[in-house]
């Protein structure tokens, strides 16, 4: 049985002006591919996560597309240059039009 898909995000909660940090992402997620056959040898439907949207208060930093290939539980990293406060949203869509959410804040000293 299937579990909802869960975003993990690994960054600092602070940083100074300009500061370049890593942020690291990860969802819980099975990345059905749609090649294999259950037990009565019907087909799995497909169903992964096909891209990423990384965002810096509104502002689109990275989109990703992603295809059958990508592993189960996907991770991104990525640098990215801290100009102020704000806060990260991060986006997962998956096949099925499901959109999973995740938000980092960030305090720039």
């Amino acid at each position: 049985m299937a579990q909802t898909p869960t975003p993990k995000i690994r960054m600092p909660a602070t940083a100074k002006a300009g500061e370049v940090v890593e942020v690291k992402t990860l969802i819980s997620h099975e990345m059905e591919s749609g090649n294999r056959k259950d037990k009565d040898g019907k087909a799995i439907p497909r169903k992964i996560i096909n891209k990423f949207t990384a965002k810096f208060n509104g502002n689109e930093l990275m989109t990703v597309d992603w295809f059958p290939a990508i592993s189960a539980n996907p991770y991104q990293s990525f640098f990215v240059r801290v100009p102020e406060s704000g806060t990260f949203t991060f986006e997962w869509l998956d096949d099925d039009g499901a959109v999973y959410k995740a938000e980092q804040k960030v305090t720039v000293s």
